[in-house]
């Protein structure tokens, strides 16, 4: 058990990561703040204020001692025809909502000289077919997490990054919705160009998940290391995969390219 209350707040923690992790710190003694969408909306500035008035009060002189930032979701559609607006969605929900709620809760963490968790992805260094704006996104969550770790220093405050591989969680049934979303609202043309590749993609995908996705406790494991360890290490990948592809990205370009586009068979017509 820990010596004194340490308080952490998880964002997206109704299910998959976010449940799991919350399970797991309040196993290990941590007093956690579970922060679903009916308490902690990411993109609702009047909800993040009455968490952190809320958490401000339960916490007091002992602060927050965990930040973890794991709320998000998954666009996913060939870039030259997704829609703005959901590029928007996916970017507002996995970077500036992050970023908003770091911001906000900063003050608590600084009185307990805690620490910040953000949740990754073996996106954030590696760019698929299809999946550019989810991509975007934790590439995006990769740099601002260099730069806030870089900034935070001088306080002592930690900065982290979990980087899973294919995790078994509700995201995908998520994501292939919207995915479905997008192939319905298609023009003539991205019919023409991709319609014959999307339905295949989600199968495979399917299959992918279904063979090699590993339990969302692997990376509770992660964020509990990276709360508990004495010297926390900047990144944490977690599953084969993602440390499979930390090693390919050394590739040429070209060369990662053709690995990685093997299996596409987009009608090119």
């Amino acid at each position: 058990m820990l010596k004194s209350p340490k308080y952490v707040l998880i964002t997206g923690a109704s299910s998959g990561i976010g449940k799991s992790t919350a399970q797991l710190l309040e196993q290990k003694g941590f007093t956690v703040f579970g922060g679903g969408r009916e308490y902690l909306d990411i993109n609702d500035d009047d909800s993040i204020q009455k968490a952190f008035i809320q958490i401000s009060e339960k916490t007091g002189e002992n602060g927050l001692y965990g930040l973890v930032n794991n709320a998000g979701i998954a666009v996913a559609g060939p870039i030259e025809f997704l829609p703005i607006e959901k590029l928007r969605l996916q970017l507002e929900t996995n970077v500036i909502g992050q970023v908003k709620i770091t911001q906000a809760f900063l003050p608590l963490i600084r009185k307990a000289k805690g620490r910040i968790i953000n949740i990754s992805s073996i996106a954030g260094y590696t760019a698929f077919p299809f999946k550019g704006a989810y991509c975007a996104s934790k590439h995006a969550i990769e740099a601002i997490s260099d730069s806030l770790r870089r900034e935070l220093l001088p306080w002592g405050i930690q900065v982290s990054v979990i980087e899973p591989g294919i995790i078994r969680t509700p995201i995908w049934d998520k994501s292939f919705g919207l995915l479905q979303e997008t192939i319905c609202e298609m023009n003539e043309d991205a019919q023409k160009y991709y319609g014959n590749y999307c339905e295949p993609l989600i199968e495979r995908t399917r299959k992918k998940v279904d063979e090699i996705a590993i339990p969302p406790e692997h990376v509770a494991e992660a964020v509990f290391k990276a709360l508990n360890d004495r010297n926390p290490r900047t990144r944490y990948r977690v599953g084969k995969d993602a440390q499979f592809l930390n090693l390919i990205k050394l590739l040429p370009d070209k060369i990662l390219d053709k690995l990685i586009c093997s299996h596409l068979k987009v009608n090119k017509k």
